[in-house]
């Protein structure tokens, strides 16, 4: 059988039967296609334990991949075989017995309180053309910091999604297809007002909340990468989107949020995965060292 032929029924069934992110399907497609380039194999058959290791050996001696994109390069293999199976394809997973390097732990990369103000002040302090420019842009940073949107998120929110009214934002189908609501701070909703007055000014009736400015339109990603390099440049701050999600997260902590509102707000499936902000942030954990009861002895 065709491996390319099968690859494809996996994509299909991995899109419309699991419904499984476009990103998720286009890791697939990028694994199993390199995978096949490298072996240099054609059919289903020619699939073997040796082959499979070899490349796995390849990319991480050869391409320097390091731990978790070795593991997410297994796994995406791992997942085809495993469907090539239950499909009468395959009678074993060659990806069984190859064995994965422990993940790398790191502390996510955030920004300290002095920077992230400094980005809001650039960005709404810049010289741009138009007033649109300086109330959109401050507005989205403002939601990256304020409320932790991934990127795709906010290039997604809909007008009906903001009720500055009543302090929240709606986030459909956010990561892992899960909706969820987050409250809105009193200076994300001045943000977001200002923002709100001058699109309804300009007349933009589009769905998205967040417009291009000579377009009809949503904002677009390649829009917002542009305008990522611009603020680092006048800013002097190196950041991207994940690390202001970052930053929320921890200066939400930082704060005295709790750890189970903060995962909610952070659309994590898994609160051990909001967890890891617990060792990112000094300050938090210096505060709960405070409350040691014998700190009072003199």
């Amino acid at each position: 059988m065709d491996i390319e032929i099968l690859a494809h029924k996996f994509y299909d069934y991995s899109n419309f039967i699991r419904g499984f992110s476009k990103d998720t399907v286009s890791r697939y497609k990028a694994c199993i296609n390199f995978y096949i380039r490298i072996a240099h194999i054609t059919k289903l058959s020619e699939v073997t334990e040796s082959n499979v290791r070899n490349f796995m050996l390849f990319g991480r001696t050869e391409r320097h991949w390091k731990a978790n994109s070795f593991i997410s390069i297994l796994i995406s293999l791992r997942v085809f075989f495993a469907w090539c199976i239950k499909e009468g394809y395959m009678e074993k997973n060659p990806t069984d017995d190859i064995e994965a390097p422990k993940p790398e732990k790191k502390l996510p990369p955030k920004l300290t309180r002095q920077d992230t103000l400094k980005l809001l002040e650039v960005a709404y302090n810049y010289p741009y053309d138009y007033k649109f420019l300086r109330y959109r842009n401050h507005a989205m940073f403002s939601m990256f910091v304020f409320a932790g949107l991934r990127k795709k998120e906010l290039l997604n929110i809909k007008c009906v999604d903001v009720d500055i009214e009543n302090l929240s934002i709606f986030v459909s189908q956010g990561k892992g297809s899960k909706d969820r609501v987050i409250p809105m701070s009193y200076t994300l909703a001045q943000s977001l007002r200002k923002y709100s007055d001058e699109r309804k000014r300009l007349k933009k009736t589009c769905p998205e909340f967040f417009t291009s400015l000579n377009r009809n339109h949503g904002y677009t990603d390649s829009g917002l990468k542009r305008l990522v390099v611009q603020m680092r440049k006048a800013s002097k701050v190196k950041f991207n989107i994940h690390k202001l999600r970052h930053t929320f997260a921890t200066l939400m902590l930082e704060g005295g949020c709790d750890i189970y509102s903060l995962s909610r707000m952070m659309g994590h499936s898994d609160i051990k995965t909001t967890t890891i902000y617990l060792a990112a942030s000094a300050e938090h954990l210096r505060g709960q060292m405070m409350k040691h009861p014998l700190n009072d002895l003199r």
